[in-house]
């Protein structure tokens, strides 16, 4: 396929779509991944730290009203997937919410996409460990196994983005430990990433079923715990708490950020025109039932106060005099929040990788193990920033600054498919959204909606990470890009 020239535009220079798919058969990942592992992938990345961790934040900001926060937040993602299924089917290469933005909204908006969605998966990842970190430390703790408090929490730190730690911790080892395991995991290869990924979603389910088996029958007694249902009614948003519903929504909307990282993998999957969408609508819709699922039992089940711990299922299971099977599903919830560490840590390398191969960032980002077609170089340094940041990170912060990335890059995919839909309509579209102006605008306006519910720290430092960003894009990427070297 020969190269097209790049355009330029009031939106800035333009990759078109045809130069796009040409660079990655040039130079691209190797494909290996079907329907199933894709599902799999959304599944592992999607159910973890939102249900297990997360939904004791959105029990004390929204009461058993969470149930509508999670349907809230999965109605917002159920719209960006249907957009993000059909720019990933048009164009299956690596880079996700980047590569569209390049293609549709300019060279400058997608560097700052690509620089917002570090926010989403490295960030968010390192989120992740911190949580981990916790559960196995909880878990060792209940078997007489201690670790120094030293070595469970990083240093008490307040200094711009960098706030976290605590009084007399030193080095969050458990947290290091796990990101190393996860970055040899995937330094190895995809298809064996995938595998144990396979494992760890099975091992998910099988907790998350336990702990439905055993509650179910609890709630039909104890319904007084659904009053009052929304004891902060719909929340005052830009508050500092961003309480309520709609808060507790902004909250728990990283437990569906994941989705997305479906999408990074197109570059890797067979017959991506088939089974991208199958992988990310599929994988978010099995998802968005469970957790509304276990949020209605475990609100009914337990009065909602008393879910304000750092394993509220376990805790919700110990005090319905289930402590041994609470000690079972908490394992579950560190085997889950696993898996979650893992396709966070393979979607962020592979936006690093398109960046690199357009010139944005150096040419190492752009290398490919020459065996395995991975870019190991990226995932190495995806999982050093990922231990850095787990050492010394505040998670709750971290949930808020990674929410508001990925809403970002959520609306301008919405926004770039009504785009492309005006300036390309002739273009091939293998999955095709219905009624795509009310889908585009339902999506974009629900993710300025949920934005509006963060705190207004999460926004400041949001701000300030895009200025950050600028100012590296115009001291490199803008001179380096291949696109305007070749213009």
């Amino acid at each position: 396929m020969a190269t097209i020239a790049p355009r330029t535009t009031g939106r800035g220079r333009i990759k078109p779509l045809d130069d796009i798919l040409a660079t990655a058969e040039k130079k691209g990942l190797k494909r290996s991944l079907g329907a199933f592992q894709l599902t799999l992938l959304g599944i592992g990345a999607v159910i973890g730290t939102g249900i297990f961790v997360l939904t004791a934040t959105a029990a004390q900001k929204a009461g058993p009203g969470m149930m509508v926060s999670f349907i809230v937040a999965g109605a917002v993602c159920a719209v960006a997937a249907l957009c993000y299924s059909e720019l990933a089917s048009m164009v299956p290469v690596a880079g996700s919410a980047y590569t569209y933005s390049y293609a549709v909204m300019g060279e400058m908006m997608a560097w700052m996409v690509g620089w917002a969605l570090i926010l989403e998966y490295a960030l968010g990842a390192s989120a992740v460990a911190v949580g981990w970190s916790g559960f196995m430390s909880g878990l060792l703790d209940s078997v007489g196994v201690h670790i120094p408090h030293a070595l469970k929490v990083g240093p008490p730190i307040q200094w711009g983005f960098l706030q976290g730690g605590e009084i007399g911790g030193v080095f969050n080892l458990p947290a290091v430990l796990v990101v190393a395991f996860v970055t040899t995991l995937l330094v190895i290869g995809t298809k064996e990433s995938a595998t144990f990924n396979a494992v760890l979603v099975c091992i998910k389910v099988a907790a998350l079923t336990l702990f439905l088996i055993i509650t179910l029958p609890m709630v039909s007694g104890h319904a007084a715990n659904f009053e009052p249902f929304a004891p902060r009614g719909w929340g005052n948003p830009l508050s500092s708490s961003g309480t309520g519903i709609l808060g507790a929504a902004a909250s728990i909307f990283f437990a569906y950020v994941g989705f997305d990282a479906v999408s990074t993998a197109a570059e890797e999957t067979k017959n991506p025109q088939r089974n991208l969408p199958i992988g990310i609508l599929g994988g978010l819709a099995i998802c968005t039932v469970i957790y509304v699922i276990v949020g209605a039992v475990l609100t009914g089940m337990v009065p909602y106060r008393e879910l304000a711990v750092a394993d509220p299922l376990a805790r919700a299971l110990e005090l319905a005099g289930f402590t041994t099977v609470g000690w079972f599903v908490a394992l579950g919830a560190a085997v889950s929040m696993s898996a979650v560490l893992l396709v966070f840590q393979y979607g962020q390398p592979r936006i690093f990788f398109a960046m690199g191969r357009d010139g944005l960032l150096p040419q190492w980002a752009a290398k490919l193990n020459p065996k395995t077609r991975v870019p190991s170089t990226t995932t190495i340094i995806t999982g050093v920033f990922v231990a850095f940041w787990a050492l010394i990170g505040d998670a709750a912060e971290t949930y808020d600054l990674t929410n508001i990335g990925t809403l970002f890059a959520f609306m301008l995919v919405s926004i770039g498919v009504l785009v492309l839909r005006y300036t390309e309509p002739d273009r091939p579209r293998p999955f095709k959204v219905r009624f795509v102006w009310a889908v585009c605008l339902l999506s974009a306006a629900g993710c300025l909606f949920i934005m509006y519910g963060l705190p207004r720290q999460a926004w400041e430092r949001f701000i300030a990470w895009l200025a950050i960003g600028l100012v590296l894009y115009f001291a490199y990427g803008y001179r380096h890009s291949k696109l305007r070297q070749r213009a």
